[in-house]
């Protein structure tokens, strides 16, 4: 029963990329107890990462998952926090905005709110903003990577070297306690030091599923980013250590 157990709860896992903690409670009709163990054991093996309230494969530190991928896991948590953190933008704002399917979500959600300059190396970003007259959007030159609509390159990097802002809203392919903020594409994260070093306040965007994920690169330690926007299923344990960093933690409903 026990591996029989652990066997449903890897093929869950493969075919939804998350499983949670309560639902498995349920299915198998075992204390939480039980289910911890199971979750520790295969985390101990390599098979799964434990997150809040659950756990979801492990991440390949190297390889991103497709846009199309990305764009629909965790929606509702990314709309959310893309919501929440227009909360933070005030008129007249100068800001940048990496890309990414959360940054995305912001972009989506300053519609019609506010009236300021973004400064963004993603062409959907982009398309979005500039269907609101009061946002002034300017677009990085660059090479455009296929898929993502994004530009990077060292035209890019010349671009964004140009521009001093009061914001960047990051979108980041992992944050750890040990490594910071990381994230796959090289030229990108190049782009995103860049922005990092010209701005004011530094306010990653990132699901549940990015906390404890340490991606290829890395873009910059923890000590750089003032403020992370999350939702409830984030590790409470890592939250807690950035707020005694002195890190905002801002966490979405």
């Amino acid at each position: 029963m026990l591996q029989e157990r652990r066997k449903k709860i890897m093929e869950m896992l493969q075919e939804d990329e998350i499983v949670k903690v309560s639902e498995l409670m349920h299915l198998f009709d075992v204390s939480i107890e039980t289910i911890r163990r199971d979750l520790e054991y295969l985390e101990e093996r390599g098979s799964l990462s434990r997150v809040y309230g659950g756990a979801v494969l492990p991440q390949p530190k190297a390889i991103e998952p497709s846009y199309e991928k990305r764009e629909v896991k965790n929606f509702d948590e990314k709309k959310a926090i893309g919501e929440k953190a227009v909360e933070l933008v005030q008129d007249n704002d100068i800001i940048a905005i990496d890309i990414g399917t959360t940054t995305l979500e912001f972009a989506k959600a300053l519609v019609g709110k506010k009236r300021i300059t973004v400064i963004t190396n993603s062409m959907k970003i982009a398309m979005v903003l500039t269907v609101d007259p009061d946002i002034r959007v300017i677009m990085l030159g660059g090479e455009v990577r296929s898929g993502e609509f994004s530009v990077s390159g060292s035209l890019a990097v010349s671009d964004m070297n140009r521009f001093n802002t009061e914001k960047l809203f990051l979108g980041i392919g992992g944050l750890s306690l040990t490594k910071g903020l990381t994230d796959y594409h090289m030229e990108e994260t190049n782009l995103r030091r860049i922005a990092i070093a010209n701005t004011q306040k530094v306010i990653a965007l990132a699901d549940y599923s990015k906390i404890g994920v340490i991606a290829m690169n890395n873009v910059c330690g923890l000590e750089d980013m003032d403020i992370l926007v999350t939702d409830s299923q984030a590790d409470h344990s890592v939250m807690s250590k950035l707020q005694e960093m002195g890190i905002d933690v801002i966490v979405s409903k």
